[in-house]
C-alpha cells in the first residue's frame, strides 16, 4: 500500500486534491518511502527534507505501519 492510499490525501495523479494541492512528490514511485521525499504534505503543511521532518514522520500512522518500507533500496 502507498501513502496516498493509506492516508487518503487525494494527492496522487488524478486524485481529488491534486489540482488544489499539486501531485505529491512521492507519487508514483515512492509511496512506501514518503518520509525520505522532500516536499510531501503532512497535517496540511508541506514538509522539508527527511532530516527536517523525521520527528513528524515518526508520529505518522503510515510511517509506523507495516506498509512503510524501511529498507534503503533505491
Amino acid at each position: 500500500m502507498n501513502c496516498w492510499e493509506f492516508k487518503k490525501c487525494g494527492r496522487e495523479k488524478g486524485g481529488m486534491k491534486a489540482a488544489e494541492l499539486g501531485v505529491c512528490p512521492a507519487y508514483p514511485d515512492h509511496g512506501q518511502q514518503c518520509a525520505r521525499i522532500a516536499g510531501t504534505l503532512c497535517g496540511g503543511t508541506v514538509q522539508g527534507t527527511f532530516a527536517m521532518k523525521l520527528a513528524n514522520c515518526m508520529k505518522c500512522e503510515f510511517y509506523k505501519s507495516p506498509d512503510y518500507d524501511r529498507s534503503f533500496k533505491k
